[in-house]
């Protein structure tokens, strides 16, 4: 299977290139990889804005690094499900197509955290950035609590650049047929050190 070399903090992974339909990507999957989950903490957790106070995260491959920058900071985060749980009361929802999944998924946050967003000034953490929906829907859902969304921190950005989130690195999007094709991807590191 081809790979895309990425570095974070002189940690260094092969991401393995997956198809997810029209075309093919780096897998970054922090789950259970609590080396580079940390390495990428550290460099997040230095370029938190001064102001943020609460991180908010989408369920469920960053959570783990939303908790590993709380860790360092201090600053509480809120997990953002992606179902609606029958605990939940009040909750509030958005819906949202993601390059990843290709159908629709809705984003959840429960009225419980409500009043721990509302009036705050919130970081979005995520594991990467690409077409920017995910990220689009929960700006909204944070505007629709009265929470304010004021940086985005991201391990990697996908596809286009951006210049409106805080990245470690940037990862290219692949041909459709790349995760098939043996030496296809690139192995030029993906990230800043």
């Amino acid at each position: 299977m081809p790979t895309h070399r990425v570095s974070v903090n002189g940690e260094v992974r092969e991401l393995p290139i997956v198809n997810v339909g029209a075309v093919s990507v780096a897998l970054l999957n922090l789950l259970g990889d609590t080396v580079f989950t940390e390495a990428a903490a550290d460099a997040l957790a230095a370029r938190l804005p001064q102001g943020v106070e609460v991180l908010v995260t989408p369920e469920v491959k960053a959570v783990p690094l939303a908790h590993a920058i709380s860790v360092r900071t201090g600053v509480p985060y809120v997990v953002v499900r992606k179902t609606e749980k029958p605990y939940m009361v009040g909750a509030r929802r958005h819906t949202v197509v993601s390059i990843t999944t290709g159908s629709p998924q809705d984003l959840v946050i429960d009225g419980a955290d409500v009043p721990r967003l509302a009036g705050r000034r919130v970081a979005i953490v995520d594991d990467v950035v690409s077409t920017g929906g995910t990220l689009t829907a929960l700006a909204e859902l944070l505007r629709d609590v009265g929470a304010s969304h004021v940086a985005t921190m991201v391990v990697f950005t996908e596809g286009d650049e951006r210049d409106d989130v805080v990245a470690l690195g940037h990862l290219p999007l692949f041909a459709a047929d790349a995760a098939e094709a043996p030496g296809a991807a690139s192995s030029a590191p993906a990230a800043r050190e």
